[in-house]
């Protein structure tokens, strides 16, 4: 885990031994389970180090520090665990919950979070639609993270309804996603978000640009969204 180490270091997060070994288990557990579900098309060893975990870590340098301390971070349409799971080993301190709609994607994370030991992280199986309607979980996250899950103006719909007033919901994009960022203004606005930046940034050891483009939640969600599941992605705002 030469390569996660080094490229960690230049994001400002030091890894010991220990988050190193789980890391490492991380990758021989996705390996094992993606031959039998679909997780990723990226295996190999080093490319894993930097276009999965390195890229998720990423997201640590939008979220400002005094957030990050005791804080609860959602990662909504979690997949194979990313960004969610590394910044759980990376930053202890966070609360993480999973979010993941396919029911064995949902049951990898559980095998993974049990297998790695991460006592403040929980996976939920479901949709994002109906999960935001529960009140044990809508404006109740200090960060929601998602990475390609969905075209901007979707993905606000689906993520500023967990987000606490006060906090930020930061999504990874492609560098080329200006459009689509200038597309989300108006749904960001009506679901209580406003755009904050974009910030470029360039995955360590690799060549791999991104935006994170983060939203702070200025006002409640009104109670209509998000919508009903399929919605939002038939009928964007």
């Amino acid at each position: 885990m030469d390569r996660l180490l080094r490229g960690a270091s230049q994001l400002g997060l030091e890894l010991d031994a220990s988050q190193l070994d789980r890391f490492e288990r991380f990758y021989c557990e996705m390996v094992d389970w993606n031959r039998r579900i679909n997780l990723t098309s990226v295996t190999e060893y080093e490319e894993v180090q930097t276009r999965h975990f390195l890229d998720s870590l990423t997201v640590a340098a939008a979220i400002p520090s005094g957030i990050l301390r005791g804080a609860r971070l959602l990662d909504v349409g979690s997949g194979a665990g990313l960004p969610g799971v590394p910044l759980a080993i990376a930053r202890p301190g966070l609360s993480v919950t999973l979010l993941e709609a396919t029911r064995k994607k949902a049951a990898f994370l559980e095998h993974l979070v049990g297998e790695l030991g991460l006592d403040t992280t929980d996976v939920l199986a479901g949709r994002a639609e109906i999960l935001a309607r529960d009140p044990a979980l809508r404006e109740r996250f200090d960060v929601v993270a998602s990475r390609a899950v969905a075209r901007l103006p979707v993905l606000a719909e689906l993520t500023l309804p967990f987000c606490r007033v006060g906090g930020i919901v930061v999504a990874q994009k492609a560098r080329g996603a200006t459009t689509e960022i200038e597309d989300a203004e108006d749904a960001i606005g009506r679901l209580g978000g406003r755009l904050r930046e974009a910030m470029p940034v360039t995955v360590p050891g690799s060549n791999v640009r991104r935006l994170l483009v983060t939203i702070d939640k200025r006002a409640p969600t009104p109670d209509r969204y998000p919508r009903r599941p399929g919605i939002p992605s038939k009928r964007p705002l």
